[in-house]
């Protein structure tokens, strides 16, 4: 089976424990407005892998792979492609290397059994939680969430390990009230091991005009460390 992917990185060192060799799959539902890599949401760029050539390359890294470190796969968004995922996690898994799934879980539902098998061969979630409010996330990524709450609820039912990641947006995300809803989702979880609080920064702004996008954040600043120091005050308590 053969996938599409965008891009790769070797030694990554912020998606998942340890060193990662990270393939960023291509495709995207979402439309999330502070979206740094929008080249990614068409299906059919990048490089097409089959998934034991993808296995046998990162492998090439193996030794690097201290504390815990293994295979990312991000995007785009991953589940678009659960089959090909699926299949690269299994070879992984039958060489020993640990397995982190890096998504949004928009295309997630409970009644589609592909999705549960990808689930089987990962060790790990890292779960963007874009909004808490249904409304505020389609708003800002285009798609309601509720199927996306049900995933994490239904990785805590399963025991699945998972990091949650929220991006802090000055004037977008970030609300106390949404905060303390994130907050409250994460306490009701069980195998949440790690939260990140992801500053925002306009990194993406070049490439969307570069796409011909227009990028409705332009006029957005990173959040200052009082304004992260207070978010993290609510998450992290």
């Amino acid at each position: 089976m053969k996938g599409y992917v965008h891009s790769i990185e070797t030694f990554g060192l912020v998606d998942g424990p340890g060193v990662r060799f990270i393939a960023f799959l291509a495709g995207c539902a979402m439309r999330c407005k502070y979206c740094h890599n929008p080249d990614t949401w068409a299906m059919s760029v990048g490089e097409q892998f089959e998934a034991e050539e993808l296995v046998k390359r990162a492998q090439r890294y193996k030794s690097y792979w201290k504390n815990g470190g293994g295979i990312t796969v991000s995007g785009g968004e991953p589940m678009l492609q659960t089959e090909f995922v699926t299949e690269l996690f299994t070879l992984a898994k039958k060489a020993g290397i640990h397995t982190t799934l890096d998504t949004s879980a928009q295309p997630w539902n409970k009644d589609d059994e592909k999705y549960k098998k990808l689930l089987e061969v990962t060790d790990l979630v890292m779960l963007d939680i874009k909004e808490f409010e249904s409304d505020a996330h389609k708003e800002l990524t285009g798609h309601t969430n509720e199927n996306i709450i049900e995933f994490a609820h239904y990785l805590s039912d399963i025991g699945k390990p998972m990091w949650i990641r929220h991006v802090l947006v000055p004037g977008v995300t970030g609300s106390d009230e949404s905060l303390s809803k994130i907050k409250g989702l994460v306490d009701s979880l069980k195998t949440v091991e790690k939260i990140e609080l992801l500053p925002y920064h306009s990194f993406g702004k070049q490439k969307w005009e570069k796409l011909g996008l227009d990028y409705s954040l332009k006029d957005v600043k990173p959040p200052s460390e009082e304004e992260v120091a207070h978010a993290k005050s609510i998450l992290y308590l």
